[in-house]
């Protein structure tokens, strides 16, 4: 009996001691990843509502309801069950893992940090996680690489494409309901219009005529960006597009000061600095600009880094005969410029030099990066089909690469027409590449990242700009402003030739993170300056 109760007394002995050791493990755990949460700083997502009236104020409403489905979409797509990370002991494991949307952090190469998961399938949930190329490449369907299937196995454990309607339908039928109650109260013809053909388009998976009429939304106060728009999160092949949704609000005074540019694209088309034969097509002209107040994110959108600035639609189709829309999200712009590029900049740049960040330059290279996806050819010189099909999963890192530098291009050139004013060319140079420093902390994983990187590493083979002993950069004016053109010239020459291997050689040896700038990036990153932002949004945050 005796030797029993000391046996028992043992197993406590030990339950206890597993217990403290395990407690201790986990402070340590979450004492790091509440540095990893702290790297996105809060900012609250607000506009004026008052400048709204009734029928706006229940249609935001009714959008943030739908915007909840389109997060949860997204959730599934990703990564699978949200309820699996919020189950997670840990609060602080357990934030990163909400802010991540799962158990990879997107800022740092989709390295796992949740224990009991591996690498991220590069398919995402798109595909079977068990899938080989080979095996999809056999399957005989016509619909197998369109942006709204899924690749599932049936019971025999074949491969089968199943529609977004159909893999989705208990949420979409949610949506469509919404929608019902939002149209009636769309006073605005082109938003009721547009609303009324995104619900078809849930119903079919034929965004075109939904897109077509977004286009034509010329008035509304406000937008609802929402459907499965892009194909970042399928790094297989580039081909599925995952949901997300935007709320915006119209700065219509700011908006109003963009107008004037969409007229001068064609303009700016014929002077891109290339060969004729890459510019031959004519960039529509309906393209609009404007400027907004966004006050909610979901899904695709929110997942680690923040987009400050939207380019839509992706349908070349659109593109071509309407152009397109370039929506500015001024409040989380000024958020990252505030909390995340001007503390930087600090650090790496000559005091002279980081005069020359203003909010101004980095408003209006952003701004162009947008207007600069609609320049350039859709569509190869040489037989090879639509640009995007050519360079299949290089094509999203050389077109943001191409959106980079023929945005700044265009800047360069408006500042020498006398277009803009608030700020100089060295303005928006200096502010160009203090930007690069801010995003690539995110490292080369996504296609931003490598386009990222490219663009660097080509500014640095340049002598566009040369780093001291000390760390500190100096840029040389001169040399960059021929480093534009003659980067633009290439990114040109790689899209209309549809050259996928000079792609691929390139991506790969430049594509990357070079020794000295990780010595920057850690150097960054030891300053506590904040890698992103992060939303406190909401019907409570707007009072609705």
């Amino acid at each position: 009996m005796k030797k029993k109760l000391l046996s028992v007394l043992a197993l406590i002995a030990i339950i206890f001691a597993s217990c403290g050791t395990k407690e201790q493990k986990q402070e340590t755990t979450s004492s790091e990843m509440q540095k990893k949460v702290d790297e996105f700083a809060m900012v609250q997502l607000t506009t004026d509502v008052s400048k709204l009236n009734d029928k706006e104020k229940q249609l935001i409403g009714i959008f943030f309801d739908i915007a909840e489905i389109m997060d949860e979409l997204f959730w599934l797509q990703s990564f699978g069950d949200k309820a699996e990370m919020e189950k997670i002991q840990d609060p602080a494991t357990r934030d990163f893992a909400l802010i991540n949307y799962g158990p990879w952090e997107r800022l740092d190469g989709m390295r796992t940090f949740v224990t009991g998961y591996g690498d991220k399938p590069l398919g995402a949930n798109f595909y079977p996680a068990d899938m080989t190329k080979e095996e999809y490449e056999a399957l005989q369907d016509e619909n197998k690489g369109s942006l709204y299937t899924v690749i599932r196995r049936d019971k025999e454990g074949k491969l089968i494409v199943k529609w977004y309607r159909e893999e989705y339908k208990q949420q979409i039928d949610k949506v469509c309901a919404l929608l019902d109650k939002a149209i009636p109260l769309a006073e605005d013809a082109g938003l009721k219009k547009y609303l009324e053909e995104r619900k078809k388009a849930f119903q079919t998976d034929d965004y075109f005529a939904s897109d077509m009429a977004w286009m034509d939304m010329k008035n509304s106060h406000l937008d609802f960006v929402v459907g499965p728009i892009e194909n970042y999160e399928d790094r297989l092949f580039g081909a599925k597009a995952a949901y997300e949704a935007f709320i915006l609000v119209k700065d219509e005074e700011e908006s109003a000061k963009l107008a004037k540019f969409t007229s001068m694209l064609p303009q700016l088309q014929k002077e891109l600095p290339c060969d004729p034969k890459f510019k031959q097509e004519v960039p529509g002209t309906e393209s609009d600009l404007n400027v907004y107040d966004v006050i909610f994110y979901a899904g695709d959108c929110n997942s680690g880094s923040k987009t400050i600035a939207i380019n839509l639609p992706n349908d070349e189709r659109v593109q071509l005969a309407k152009g397109a829309r370039r929506l500015q999200l001024k409040n989380a712009m000024k958020a990252k410029f505030d909390k995340i590029l001007y503390p930087i900049a600090e650090n790496i740049l000559t005091q002279d030099q980081l005069a020359k960040v203003k909010f101004d330059a980095f408003f209006y290279n952003v701004t162009f990066h947008e207007v600069a996806h609609g320049l350039g050819i859709k569509n190869t010189i040489n037989g090879k089909g639509g640009v995007r099909q050519a360079l299949g999963n290089q094509y999203s890192s050389w077109e943001e690469a191409k959106a980079d530098i023929l945005g700044l291009y265009m800047v360069c050139s408006l500042i020498d027409k006398g277009e803009i004013t608030s700020i100089t060319k060295e303005d928006a140079v200096t502010t160009f590449i203090a930007g690069i420093l801010r995003s690539v902390r995110f490292g080369a994983a996504s296609a931003h990242g490598v386009a990222n990187m490219m663009c660097f590493n080509y500014f640095e083979d340049n002598q566009a700009f040369a780093k001291n002993a000390e760390g500190i950069y100096t840029i040389n004016y001169e040399n960059a402003f021929k480093t534009i053109d003659s980067w633009a010239a290439m990114i040109l020459e790689v899209e209309g030739t549809g050259d996928i291997v000079r792609a691929e050689n390139y991506s790969k040896k430049n594509g990357q993170i070079r020794p000295s700038l990780q010595e920057t990036l850690d150097v960054i990153n030891g300053k506590n300056i904040p890698k992103d932002i992060r939303y406190e949004q909401g019907k409570k945050v707007l009072g609705l």
